[in-house]
C-alpha cells in the first residue's frame, strides 16, 4: 500500500535537507578560509640563543703541579735537663728569639760544685804521687809496676774531676740551636728531673713545605724551580719560595716521591701554616689560551665557536692549564669567539645571540622574514 505525505510533512523535509547542505557547506568553508600561509605563520619561529663568548688570544702560561703541605720548620729541638735540680732563674720566655749556646735556665750549683772540689782534691794528691814515684823509680827504689798503677790511678782521678766538671757546667741549661722559642715547661722554683724536657725551640729563619707528588711528575721537578704558596691564615698573600730538593726514589705503596720546598720565615710565615702550593716547571710566554669553562664536558676536548651567527662544535688539542685557562695547540686562531656561557643549550649550527652585542644579522633577518610572511596571510 503506498504512504501518502501530507503537506506538513513534505515542508518540513524540505528544511531538514536545506539545513544539511548549509552545515555542509558552512563546514567546508572554515576548512579552506586559512589557506597555506597560516600553516607557514603557525609554524614556530627559530629564536637566537643567548650566550657569552671570549676571544681566543695569546697571553703567556706555565705548566704547574698544585699541592697542599704543612709549612715546617728548618730546625727543631727539645731542650732537656740533663742533671737534676732545683730552677733558680728561667732566663728567656715564649716568643723570644735565642742564639746557640745562650743560657735558658740556671739550676742550684752547689751539689756539683762540692763534686768538683772533691774531685779536684783527689787528683792533685795522685799528682803528687805520680811525680815522687818518677824520682823512686830513677833510684831504683820502687818498682816500675807500681809506677804504672800509680799513673793509671791518676789518669782515673783526672777524668772524674772532668766529669764532675761537666755536671757542674749542665746547671746552666743553653739553647742548643738558634731560633725562637715555642713553648716553656718549667718556672723558677720547680725541681728538674734529669732528661725532662722544658722548653722547644724552632729555626723558623727558613720554612720547608713537603708535597708528595705522583711519579708520573719525576721527569718534571727539579730543584731550584720557582715555588708560590698561599696560606689560609694569611688570605690574599702569595709567597715565593724555591724547590730545594727532590727525593729520587719513589714510594712503592703510595707511588709518589717527596718535593721539598723552602721559604724564607719571618713575622707572617710561622711553622705549622696550611698551605696551597704551586711549582711551575715550564712556561711558554705566548701560547694561545682561552678559559678553561668553555670546554665541552662531552668526550674529546672540544669548544664551541661562533661562526657566521651560528654554533660550531670545534674540536681542539689542549695544552698547559694554568688556573683559569688552558692552551690551545690546534683548532683555534687568535681572535675566535669561544662560547664560556650558554653552551649547554646549544647545538651544531643553533642560532646565537652574544649578550652585549648586537644579533647575528642572519638571524636578525630570518625572524624579520618569518614575521613578514605571518603578517601577509
Amino acid at each position: 500500500m503506498a504512504t501518502r505525505h501530507t503537506p506538513r510533512r513534505r515542508h518540513g523535509m524540505r528544511a531538514a535537507a536545506v539545513a544539511f547542505v548549509l552545515a555542509t557547506a558552512l563546514t567546508a568553508c572554515k576548512k579552506g578560509e586559512g589557506g597555506p600561509g597560516e600553516a607557514q605563520a603557525k609554524e614556530p619561529e627559530v629564536e637566537a640563543i643567548p650566550v657569552e663568548v671570549v676571544k681566543a688570544a695569546n697571553r703567556p702560561i706555565a705548566a704547574s703541579y698544585t699541592g697542599t703541605a704543612a709549612l715546617e720548620p728548618l730546625a727543631e729541638s727539645q731542650v732537656v735537663a740533663k742533671t737534676s735540680g732545683v730552677a733558680l732563674a728561667v732566663l728567656v720566655q715564649e716568643g723570644q728569639q735565642v742564639k746557640a749556646g745562650q743560657p735558658l735556665v740556671r739550676l742550684d750549683p752547689d751539689r756539683a760544685r762540692l763534686a768538683v772540689a772533691q774531685a779536684q782534691a783527689q787528683l792533685r794528691k795522685l799528682e803528687n804521687n805520680y811525680r815522687r814515684a818518677q824520682q823512686l823509680v830513677a833510684q831504683q827504689l820502687i818498682s816500675a809496676g807500681e809506677v804504672d798503677q800509680m799513673r793509671y790511678d791518676l789518669e782515673n782521678a783526672r777524668a772524674q774531676y772532668n766529669m764532675a766538671t761537666l755536671e757542674l757546667s749542665y746547671t746552666t741549661v743553653t739553647a742548643p740551636i738558634a731560633g725562637v722559642v715555642a713553648s716553656r715547661s718549667i718556672k723558677p722554683g720547680n725541681f728538674v728531673q734529669i732528661n725532662t724536657p722544658i722548653f722547644r725551640i724552632v729555626d723558623d729563619s727558613r720554612l720547608e713545605a713537603t708535597l708528595n707528588v705522583p711519579e708520573r711528575e719525576l721527569a718534571t721537578m727539579k730543584a731550584g724551580q720557582p715555588v708560590l704558596m698561599q696560606v689560609d691564615a694569611l688570605p690574599g698573600r702569595t709567597f715565593e719560595g724555591v724547590v730545594d730538593r727532590v727525593a729520587p726514589v719513589v714510594d712503592a705503596g703510595s707511588g709518589t716521591f717527596r718535593v721539598i720546598s723552602a721559604f724564607n720565615g719571618g713575622d707572617a710565615l710561622q711553622p705549622g701554616m696550611f698551605g696551597r702550593i704551586r711549582i711551575d716547571y715550564d712556561q711558554r710566554p705566548n701560547a694561545l689560551v682561552v678559559p678553561r669553562v668553555g670546554l665541552l664536558d662531552d668526550g674529546d676536548p672540544a669548544l664551541f665557536v661562533i661562526r657566521e651567527g651560528k654554533a660550531a662544535r670545534v674540536p681542539v688539542k689542549v695544552g698547559y692549564v694554568d688556573g683559569e685557562w688552558i692552551e690551545v695547540r690546534e683548532g683555534l686562531k687568535p681572535g675566535d669567539q669561544v662560547v664560556t656561557a650558554g653552551k649547554v643549550a646549544l647545538r651544531e649550527g643553533s642560532a646565537v645571540q652574544v649578550i652585549g652585542a648586537e644579533a647575528p644579522a642572519k638571524a636578525v633577518a630570518d625572524a624579520a622574514a618569518a614575521k613578514t610572511a605571518g603578517s601577509k596571510q
